[in-house]
């Protein structure tokens, strides 16, 4: 359709505009100007109902057209076959010197061919895919938008066809104000507070002496950092009509590159690809395989020959490459407004909550350090571990039947020591540390979102309402009801179908964990079987430390099963999860990540329970041993106590594990991206280099994860529950987890600016449901620390011996001379001609004093063989036990008390940040108020300069 001179009549009247044309579904209409009468005599109404009219012949004919113009097949009349040319012919095809900006913007890879429309969103597709159809009356579809359309052939494989899609800004200004866009409008004026004096004085001090310290080394340098005007402004929803309200000065850049992608992709999403109400959508086309991928583009390389301090950055992504994803940049801060505007709020939220936990980590790492260090320090003063080096006379019964020898005490030597750098006098203090540090950091976590939502405009911003997930849709479409926000009819769900779907998802999730219960159980049988094992191994080293060989093999069999089982569980997650029928995305995504969560959480934590809580507890005495199916004796700790066991499994398993997710999320991506270059030089040759357009270069990088941020979530919500839960037994791993972090934050930063595709850019409020997550390992870690140190630990058995039964009873006192004979008292004799026939040992322990034993020891608090009632339990035991039960409960009462306490006097958003706010939201109506009185007083003036009357007018 051409726009003719003459205007186009609906067969009533003609339509006219002053101007002397109207914009209509893209097609520009020239009007003429009504000759006869002055233009204030025109009926308007009469016009409105002309344009309507017409609007709707011009919508058939525009319909007539596509069918008519729109190519048959993928239309590969936009298709222009891609050339492979070398960088040399790049540069001998440019003049130097001579290079004009759209020619420029052709060889970058980010324009169309014209060097001026700039590529917002790729789709990919095969030709050879028999999804032609679907494709056609999508991409017909997508220009009846608006949109314009252009085709690439790929330059390694003519059968890949790239859909460069651009939005212009009519369409760009449309679909922002239907998305409430916030864009700025204003620049912030920013004001000081009132001061005292001598807080002024104070200030001015402090200043003249920070002159003389050199520059804060973790910040970055702004230097080199873009001037982000929009975080200098005041922002409010785009309209249209208000457009003269917002900074406008240019309109190719006043929407950045994740703005433009995240409208495009909201198109996509919303248009139809065959005629019927569920036949709609982008992610429909990718499921079905139409489509093979669909992103939007990065800006540009992340490398540059040019030193980035001289010739500056070339593009944002080599500026973060430079200032964030670099490994020279490990101690300084994130650009988080940077990686906000290049990767949308959603992920800029997740590096600023890493960043936070990450420093958070320091002062919990420091005063582990110190806890491990004061064990150090106190190992030579400390009476327990003295009096069992010293123990050479005192011979210990044997831990497994018929293999395991007599072995002194003071052979454990080593084990108390090591035992005593983790379970000493500060451990308790530590543990009461940790508990309110978890409360302190989400508290705090909650002030610097608040914080960050107002600096990126999401303190107002609510998420729309979601549209209903296919698979929901398909299910229940045959019955409706009225959704009472939209006033639509939508499928519906009934109580009883999503009770009984619940139900069974639930029994899935029972089930799985009976499932990590019974490998826990496997774990179980290895350990009290090759104990005797190694026992009877033909190396002295191993023999004589047959229990520690014994955990350190479980411990590494353990891992292995719980990244075995981490596969089977992320699909039994999806089955149940699809099972239930979520209704949106993000109910699904809610629920996944539930499951995912909890699978994960007992597959990683279950065995740690058990050396936590059971191991060695339910053993019985020698004599009269409990036993596994009447056969395998239950395992025993180790005569310096269990704590030595839990250590070495939080630690094998922290380190193991970290070392392992990193490896898998930097190293995969690696090997994959390194085989398709080397598959594409295998092809072309090695001599020829290709200069890739950006999106094939994309193109050839990995995708985002299907699950998003969940990995990335996950592996730290896990780290966090190691840090948190059984701290009290392993102070160090707060500092693995402060060293693991440092390196995840670059680790992840270097993934997403090399090795990923570029992700849509996507809005969020805070981290969702993981904040609950976290909330409840604080809740657990509580809990779980208390029993820690009354039951696993010796904390409690000391405390009692040194007010009630050591040289120190009645004077209040519980120094190391207090201690002296605990070690004698804390353990119990047995008659060796009591042992049953299938435990007795095969030695007879004559090597120790040359005459056979006739009686050994072991950890208990029992009667000797000849009282009245062998065996029976002391007293000392029940004051012992009564007193672990009265430090849980002071511990988690006075410990839930401080947390509350806490939560209570910290405040959510800062008050600062509360008066930035009101006065923000004064100042935005006093500008509003002056812009649309300014711009009433200038319309004024134009009338009158015309003169034309006006009545009633205001002001």
């Amino acid at each position: 359709m051409e726009a003719s001179s003459s205007g186009i009549t609906n067969g009533k009247t003609k339509v006219f505009h002053p101007e002397g044309g109207v914009d209509l579904q893209g097609y520009q209409l020239d009007m003429q100007i009504l000759p006869d009468g002055p233009k204030s005599d025109v009926d308007f109404s009469e016009i409105l109902n002309a344009i309507q009219e017409m609007a709707k012949d011009v919508n058939i004919l525009f319909d007539e057209l596509e069918a008519v113009n729109s190519p048959c097949k993928d239309d590969d009349s936009l298709l222009h076959p891609g050339n492979l040319t070398s960088t040399s012919d790049d540069a001998s095809r440019l003049e130097a010197g001579g290079e004009t900006m759209p020619e420029r913007n052709k060889s970058n890879g980010l324009y169309f061919r014209d060097g001026k429309c700039r590529i917002d969103y790729i789709l990919v597709y095969r030709k050879s895919n028999p999804q032609t159809e679907k494709r056609e009356v999508f991409e017909r579809n997508i220009r009846a938008e608006g949109l314009h359309m252009e085709k690439e052939s790929s330059l390694i494989n003519s059968d890949i066809i790239f859909v460069k899609l651009h939005a212009p800004w009519e369409v760009l200004g449309r679909y922002a104000e239907q998305m409430n866009v916030r864009m700025p409008f204003r620049r912030k004026i920013y004001y000081l507070p009132r001061r005292y004096k001598f807080m002024s004085r104070i200030d001015k001090q402090i200043s003249s002496f920070r002159r003389w310290l050199p520059k804060k080394p973790m910040r970055l340098d702004k230097e080199t950092l873009p001037d982000l005007e929009e975080n200098d402004c005041y922002t409010a929803p785009f309209s249209q009509q208000r457009i003269h309200h917002f900074i406008i000065h240019n309109k190719d850049t006043f929407f950045n590159n994740a703005t433009r992608s995240r409208i495009v992709h909201h198109i996509l999403q919303r248009i139809k690809y065959e005629e019927g109400k569920n036949k709609i959508g982008l992610n429909r086309l990718l499921t079905n395989g139409s489509y093979e991928a669909a992103f939007p583009l990065h800006e540009g390389g992340y490398r540059s020959k040019n030193s980035i301090r001289t010739h500056g950055a070339e593009n944002h992504r080599h500026l973060l490459y430079e200032c964030w994803a670099s490994w020279g940049v490990w101690y300084k801060y994130q650009p988080l407004d940077l990686v906000r505007r290049y990767f949308g709020e959603k992920i800029g939220l997740y590096f600023a909550w890493l960043g936070w936990y990450t420093g958070m980590l320091f002062p919990a790492a420091f005063i582990g350090l110190f806890v491990f260090l004061y064990g150090v320090i106190t190992l030579d003063h400390c009476q327990v571990s003295k009096e069992v080096c010293q123990a050479t006379d005192i011979i210990m019964c044997p831990v497994c039947d018929k293999y395991c020898p007599f072995m002194r005490l003071s052979d454990s030597c080593v084990y108390a020591k090591v035992t005593h750098l983790f379970d000493n006098g500060a451990t308790v203090f530590f543990a009461v540390f940790m508990a309110v540090w978890a409360t302190v950091f989400l508290e705090f976590w909650k002030r610097r979102r608040a914080v960050i939502a107002y600096d990126w405009d999401l303190i107002d911003w609510e998420e729309e309402e979601e549209e209903i997930r296919p698979q929901f849709e398909a299910k229940y479409s045959k019955k409706e009801r009225m959704n009472p926000i939209s006033g639509k009819p939508e499928p519906y769900q009934a109580f009883a179908d999503k009770c009984s779907r619940l139900v069974v998802s639930a029994s899935g999730i029972f089930f799985m964990i009976c499932v990590v219960i019974a490998a826990v159980f496997g774990i179980v049988i290895y350990r009290v079987v090759t104990v005797s094992t190694f026992a009877a191994f033909k190396w002295a080293l191993i023999r004589n430390n047959s229990q520690v060989a014994t955990t350190g093999t479980a411990v590494c069999i353990n891992f292995c099963i719980i990244m075995l089982l981490n596969v089977l569980y992320e699909k039994v997650a999806l089955l149940l999860t699809n099972l239930e029928q979520p209704r949106t995305e993000s109910e699904w995504e809610n629920s996944f990540t539930l499951k995912m969560f909890l699978f994960q959480f007992v597959n990683l934590n279950s065995s740690t329970f058990y050396i936590a809580f059971f191991l060695g507890r339910f053993t019985g005495h020698p004599g009269a041993y409990l036993r596994l199916i009447n056969r395998w004796r239950l395992e025993e700790c180790h005569p310096s106590g269990c704590l030595i066991d839990l250590c070495m499994q939080m630690g094998i398993i922290m380190v193991l594990k970290q070392t392992w997710n990193n490896f898998m999320e930097l190293g995969y991506p690696l090997i994959q991206n390194w085989w398709t270059r080397r598959k594409v030089r295998q092809e072309h040759g090695p001599e020829r280099r290709i200069s890739f357009p950006q999106w094939e270069k994309d193109y050839n990088l990995q995708p985002m994860n299907a699950y998003g941020l969940f990995d990335e979530y996950l592996e730290m919500i896990l780290q966090f529950g190691f840090t948190t839960i059984f701290v009290a037994a392993f102070p160090l791993a707060p500092l693995l987890a402060l060293l693991n972090n440092i390196i995840e934050i670059r680790l992840d930063a270097y993934k997403f600016v090399t090795q990923w595709r570029r992700p849509l850019a996507s809005r969020a409020k805070d981290i969702g449901i993981w904040y609950g997550i976290l909330e409840g390992i604080g809740i657990l870690s509580v809990i779980t620390n208390a029993f820690v140190i009354a039951i696993t630990s010796d904390f409690i058995p000391r405390l009692v011996y040194a007010y009630k039964y050591g040289p120190c009873a009645g004077q209040g006192e519980a120094g190391q001379k207090c201690m002296v004979g605990y070690v004698n008292a804390s353990l119990s004799v047995f008659r060796i001609s009591d042992f049953e026939n299938r435990s007795e040992p095969e030695s007879d322990g004559s090597e120790f004093s040359g005459t056979p034993l006739k009686y050994c020891r072991y950890r208990d608090y029992r009667d000797p063989p000849h009282s009245l009632v062998p065996y029976g339990y002391t007293l000392q035991f029940w004051h012992v036990l009564a007193a672990r039960l009265a430090f849980i409960i002071v511990f988690e009462h006075l410990v839930f008390c401080i947390k509350h306490l806490i939560s209570y006097l910290i405040p959510d958003l800062p008050k600062d940040l509360r008066d930035r706010m009101r006065r923000e939201k004064y100042l935005i109506q006093e500008m509003m108020y002056e812009a649309e009185l300014e711009r009433l007083q200038k319309e004024r003036k134009e009338r009158k300069k015309n003169g034309k009357a006006h009545h009633n007018e205001w002001p």
